[in-house]
């Protein structure tokens, strides 16, 4: 799996809004210039993020972006799918459905891009934008 530029830059600006928290409604502008990601892209992101649930808008003067839930609630998984889609290895298939084992050595394949898959949603489960926020501050360690 190859994170794209919009799982990065969605993580990127969500992690923005989680250090700043404190501040309140943030516009896209500042984030883009915290961030030094492009404002027109960043706001189809934001656009994206909104739809799925994570960031809330407030129009207006001191309107602006906040995120929609707690930073322990919001991990990286959640993050990259709103932007990106299911988190696979491949859209190759499931192991024993339509006809998926008519070849040799197939069935053993998806079932392993399978547990890839899962293994991928799993680990960027494990980071909410909390742990980002400890590790950025240096109040965590970083993984690796």
């Amino acid at each position: 799996m190859k994170v794209s530029t919009r799982g990065d830059y969605a993580s990127r600006a969500l992690l923005s809004l989680a250090l700043h928290r404190s501040d309140g409604p943030t516009s896209v502008r500042d984030i883009a210039e915290r961030t030094g990601l492009p404002q027109p892209y960043l706001e189809q992101i934001l656009l994206a993020l909104k739809g799925a649930g994570l960031v809330r808008s407030k129009r207006g003067v001191g309107g602006g972006y906040v995120l929609a839930r707690e930073p322990e609630e919001i991990t990286l998984a959640q993050i990259v799918s709103a932007v990106d889609g299911p988190i696979r290895a491949g859209d190759f298939g499931e192991p024993h459905t339509g006809g998926a084992c008519d070849h040799e050595g197939q069935c053993v394949l998806l079932a392993i891009w399978g547990d890839l898959s899962h293994r991928m949603r799993s680990l960027l489960d494990d980071y909410t934008l909390a742990d980002l926020s400890g590790m950025t501050r240096g109040e965590r360690d970083w993984p690796g």
